[in-house]
């Protein structure tokens, strides 16, 4: 049982049929996908030398564009202490350079929450929480905050966190994935949004 159906636990089964498959991730067998992004957009300019630093750890980049072609890979793996994590792995394809938005998944079932270490190694931590929507899309919020420097953890105030939305669901006309994500400050407004559609590939 992947850490996504056993946290929803019976409201997994009213995500859409090509999520649930999606979202099942057996060990050993990765969910690979690929597509274009129709829009990827920053905030303001004075962002940008915070996001080309976060390159360095493979979280968040300074680059916009339309159709910029992606792709996804999310593997299923055990940890020394038995718990499952799923790697997510995001790649860009701008122009000139490729990047990554990377990310490691654990579930803390006292709490009802994912959490999501960003970043590779990581900078970021955040709680998330999964929800599905009334049409079987899945849907993604987060919660409290820590920024991660070696072994030092500290809470990230409130008003400076990035409030997290994403959305993802399934378009059976197009049978594509759509996906849709927004990264915003309380006082800077928005520091990074993109949306676009996947296909599932098969090695």
């Amino acid at each position: 049982m992947s850490i996504y159906r056993e946290l929803l636990g019976e409201d997994f089964q009213r995500l859409h049929p090509k999520l649930q498959q999606r979202y099942t991730f057996p060990e050993g067998k990765p969910f690979l996908g690929s597509g274009t992004m129709t829009r990827i957009e920053n905030g303001g300019f004075w962002l940008k030398p915070f996001l080309a630093f976060a390159t360095r750890w493979k979280f968040l980049f300074p680059e916009e564009g339309v159709d910029v072609p992606f792709t996804i890979k999310n593997t299923s793996r055990m940890l020394p202490g038995g718990e499952t994590e799923i790697y997510w792995e995001r790649t860009f394809y701008f122009k000139r350079k490729a990047r990554h938005f990377n990310a490691f998944m654990t579930m803390d079932a006292e709490r009802g929450v994912v959490k999501d270490y960003l970043g590779e190694p990581s900078l970021f931590y955040s709680d998330l929480k999964f929800e599905v929507t009334s049409d079987g899309r899945m849907r993604i919020r987060s919660g409290s905050q820590r920024v991660i420097i070696g072994k030092f953890e500290s809470t990230v105030p409130r008003l400076l966190e990035g409030v997290v939305t994403v959305e993802e669901g399934y378009d059976d006309a197009r049978e594509v994935y759509t996906i849709h994500v927004d990264i915003r400050n309380r006082l800077a407004g928005r520091l990074m949004s993109y949306q676009g559609e996947f296909t599932e590939q098969t090695l």
